[in-house]
C-alpha cells in the first residue's frame, strides 16, 4: 500500500523492539487523515522568527568556528535538528528516520531475521533487555530479561534510543558484537560476544501436566498465533479438563488483532479488551471481545508473567486478569503499551510518532506500569541454578489445591 495515501502505523505492544528484525505488529491506519504539505502549519504559525532566530545563529556560528573542516551537508544538519525536535519531547520511541534509518526499518519489517534474538526496550531512561527469544545467540550466550544494556561495541548507550541501539547490534549472521550488561543488584557488569545468526522465532507450544491440568506456552503475537492459539484450546476443550495455565513469561509482544482475538475465546460479546487512548487528539478506540466465550463458570485459569512479559501479552493478561477470568502468577510485567504512528516527511524520511497508549479494561495505562501479579513469585538465584520453575509450580499448586 502506498505510503502516500495511508499512514503506516506499528505497534510497540508489537514488540519494544528486535534486535533481529524488529520483529513487530504493523497496521495501516485508515482513521486518521494523512498529513499532506498543504495541510502542514507554517512556521510562522508555529515559532516566530525572533524565537527561531537562535537556532540561525549557532547554523552560523558552527559553520564559522567549528575546529575541523567538515563534510556534513545542509541536508544533514538539518536532519539533526529533526532528530532534536522529536527528542525533546521525551519519548523514547518518537525518533526521526533520515534516509540509512529509513531504509532499515523497511528491511526490518519486511522480514530481514539476522540478529542476536533478543527484545530491547527502555527502562528508567536505560535500555532493557525485555527478553530474549527462545534458542537464539541472546539466550544461548546467558542474557537474561530485566538486564541493562551498558555499551555496544565500546559505544555506551547513556542517552542511546532504542533505534539507536539496534542500528548498533543488528548484523550479518556470523558477524560478532560484544555488549556489556548490568543487572540490579549485580557488583559489576558482564561482556558478552554475541554471534548474529538467522533467528527462528517460536510461536506456541502446549503440554498436559498429571491432574488434568493443560499447559499452553505462547512465545510471541504472529500473524499465526491466533489460529495456533485456537488450536490449543481445542485441544484443551476436548480432552475434558477445566484447569489452564498460560505461561506469557518472556513474551514480547506482537500484534494486536491476535491479543483481541485470544480474549475473545474467554470474554462475552461486548467486554472491553483494551482502549486505545489519544489523550487530547482525538476519541478512544475501544476493542470489544468478539464474543466467542466458549467456557462456562468450571475453568480454572492461571496466567504466568515477568519482566519480559510486554506490549501485547500484558494487553492479553491485563484484560483476562481484570475482567476476572484468570489470576497472575510471576513478577510484575515491563510494562509497555503505546502506538507509533510513522509519518512520511520526504520520500525517504519518517517521522515514528507515539501517538497514543494502551489500557486495561479497568483504565490502567500499561504505558506507565506494569501489571501486578495477583500471587507474587520471585526465582531465586538457588532455583535458577538449580533449574526449579517456582512459578510454574505455583500455579500448579493453586489449580491442584481445588478440584
Amino acid at each position: 500500500m502506498n505510503t502516500q495515501d495511508k499512514k503506516l502505523i506499528y505497534l510497540l505492544i508489537g514488540l519494544p523492539a528486535i534486535i533481529f528484525a524488529l520483529f513487530i505488529g504493523i497496521y495501516i491506519g485508515e482513521q486518521h487523515a494523512p498529513i499532506s504539505a498543504n495541510s502542514q502549519a507554517t512556521n510562522t504559525d508555529i515559532v516566530s522568527k525572533e524565537q527561531f532566530a537562535p537556532f540561525w545563529k549557532a547554523w552560523t556560528i558552527l559553520d564559522q568556528k567549528f575546529v575541523t573542516a567538515s563534510s556534513t551537508t545542509a541536508e544533514n544538519k538539518l536532519y539533526g535538528a529533526i532528530q532534536g525536535l522529536a527528542s525533546s519531547y521525551g519519548d523514547p520511541y518518537t525518533v526521526f528516520f533520515p534516509p540509512a534509518e529509513a531504509k532499515m526499518f523497511y528491511e526490518d519489517i519486511s522480514g530481514g531475521f539476522e540478529g542476536v534474538g533478543m527484545e530491547i526496550g527502555i527502562k528508567d531512561k536505560q535500555l532493557q533487555v525485555v527478553s530474549p527469544i527462545k534458542g537464539s545467540p541472546a539466550e544461548l550466550a546467558g542474557v537474561k530479561a530485566g538486564e541493562y544494556i551498558i555499551s555496544i561495541n565500546g559505544t555506551s548507550t547513556a542517552d542511546m534510543s532504542v533505534d539507536q541501539a539496534v542500528k548498533l547490534i543488528r548484523g550479518k549472521k556470523g558477524s560478532p558484537v560484544k555488549i556489556i550488561f548490568f543487572t540490579q543488584g549485580s557488583s559489576k557488569p558482564v561482556e558478552r560476544t554475541l554471534v548474529r545468526d538467522v533467528i527462528n522465532i517460536p510461536t506456541l507450544d502446549s503440554s498436559t501436566r498429571p491432574g488434568g491440568i493443560s499447559v499452553i506456552r505462547l512465545y510471541s503475537f504472529t500473524g499465526q498465533s491466533a489460529d495456533l492459539f485456537r488450536n490449543a484450546l481445542r485441544e484443551f476443550v476436548t480432552s475434558g479438563n477445566h484447569k489452564l495455565i498460560l505461561d506469557l513469561r518472556g513474551n514480547p509482544g506482537g500484534y494486536l488483532d491476535a491479543a483481541w482475538d485470544m480474549a475473545s475465546w474467554f470474554l462475552p460479546a461486548g467486554k472491553v479488551v483494551v482502549t486505545e487512548d489519544f489523550g487530547k487528539n482525538g476519541a478512544p478506540n475501544i476493542y470489544r471481545s468478539k464474543g466467542y466465550n466458549v467456557f462456562n463458570g468450571n475453568l480454572r485459569m492461571f496466567i504466568l508473567v515477568d519482566n519480559g512479559s510486554a506490549s501485547a501479552a500484558e494487553i492479553l493478561a491485563g484484560a483476562l486478569q481484570e475482567q476476572g477470568i484468570a489470576k497472575l502468577v510471576g513478577i510484575k510485567t515491563f510494562g509497555k503499551g503505546s502506538v507509533q504512528e510513522l509519518v512520511p516527511l520526504t520520500s525517504d524520511t519518517y517521522l515514528k510518532i507515539t501517538i497514543a497508549r494502551w489500557l486495561t479494561p479497568n483504565g490502567h495505562n500499561l504505558s506507565h506500569d506494569g501489571l501486578e501479579p495477583d500471587y507474587k513469585v520471585q526465582p531465586t538465584d538457588k532455583d535458577i541454578q538449580a533449574k526449579k520453575d517456582v512459578m510454574m509450580e505455583k500455579a500448579v499448586q493453586l489449580l491442584t489445591e481445588q478440584p
